[in-house]
Order: structure tokens, then C-alpha cells, then sequence
């Protein structure tokens, strides 16, 4: 059994059109979503094995954040090709870790992320969380998956099941889609 955990960067800022995708940093919701996504991550209490994530501006400032509220300074391993990532990717990237850890969290953007759990989890009626993911996985949205695997190279479509879900705006509804921020 393998443990994924899945975050989705938090809020980005689009007011400067002349950034390109990448380099978007976070907005004041954004900082303020990704710092309280930290402290419930530290307090579910999963030991990360391995943090792979994005090294987009906004992934980043995410990650800094969320440890920096945490009081965490987690060794992440930053890899260009979750950045806007395809499920598929993404199943690659997780396919070629070596050392065999028990957990990995993948830091990352939607699509790419909200598809890999559509991927991972099967669509068989069983799963209430997966149900709220089909509505949207949210910025700084947190899920772990139990994976049914012995090693990360037989990751495969509908291994796991979604045991854990938590949205920003669960935690503060100001941090929901009609904040004003």
C-alpha cells in the first residue's frame, strides 16, 4: 500500500498580464489559503516521504508558505514537467521514483491533477469525495489517496481510492468563491 497526497497550488494573481503563465505569483487569497492548507496538512498528520511539485512561481510561493505555517521545511524535489502536467505525466513522474517511499505529496495545477485523481480512483459509485473532486478541485485543495500497489512503478488507472479531502474554504469560508479579497 502507497500513500499519494495531492495539492493544488493556491490562488494565483493575474493582474499583471505581462507575466507570463509560469511566473504568476499568489494573491492575497492565494497566501492566505495556502498558509491554512499547511497547518491542516502538518495536522493530518502524514509523514511525506517525498514532496515533488512544480516549479512554478505560485507552486512555490504555495509550498513556502504552507511549511512556513506548518513550521515544516520540507526537502521538495522541483520537477519542470509537472508544470501544466497531462494525468498521464504525472502517472509517469510517479511511475520513475526510486527508492521506493511510502508517501509522495505532487504539488501541482489543474487539470492535470484533478484528472490524475479521476484516473486513480474508480468511478464506481463508492466514493463520496470523488464526487466533490467531479465538481471541482479547488486552488489549494488538499486529497490523499490510498494507492493498492507495492512499489510506485505499478501505478496504473484505478488503483486507489480518495480516503481524504479538504478545500480551503472548509476551513474558512472566506477562502470560498465569493470571498472578497
Amino acid at each position: 500500500m502507497k500513500t499519494l497526497g495531492i495539492f493544488r497550488h493556491a490562488k494565483s494573481d493575474w493582474n499583471d498580464a505581462r507575466l507570463r503563465d509560469f511566473d504568476r505569483p499568489l494573491n492575497a487569497r492565494g497566501r492566505k489559503g495556502a498558509a491554512i492548507m499547511g497547518l491542516h496538512i502538518r495536522d493530518h498528520a502524514q509523514n511525506w516521504s517525498r514532496i515533488l511539485a512544480s516549479p512554478a512561481v505560485r507552486v512555490t510561493q504555495t509550498l513556502d508558505l504552507a511549511s512556513e505555517a506548518a513550521g515544516a521545511a520540507p526537502s521538495i524535489t522541483w520537477d519542470r514537467r509537472i508544470y501544466l502536467a497531462s494525468s498521464a505525466t504525472l502517472i509517469d513522474v510517479l511511475r520513475e521514483q526510486d527508492g521506493d517511499p511510502a508517501s509522495i505529496m505532487m504539488v501541482g495545477h489543474n487539470p492535470g491533477l484533478e484528472d490524475l485523481i479521476f484516473d486513480l480512483v474508480p468511478d464506481d459509485g463508492n466514493s463520496p469525495l470523488r464526487d466533490i473532486v467531479e465538481e471541482k478541485l479547488p486552488t489549494a485543495a488538499f486529497a490523499v489517496l490510498q494507492l493498492d500497489i507495492d512499489s510506485w512503478d505499478k501505478v496504473d488507472m484505478g488503483c486507489a481510492s480518495l480516503v481524504h479531502l479538504q478545500r480551503p474554504r472548509d476551513l474558512d469560508p472566506d477562502l470560498g468563491p465569493n470571498a472578497n479579497f
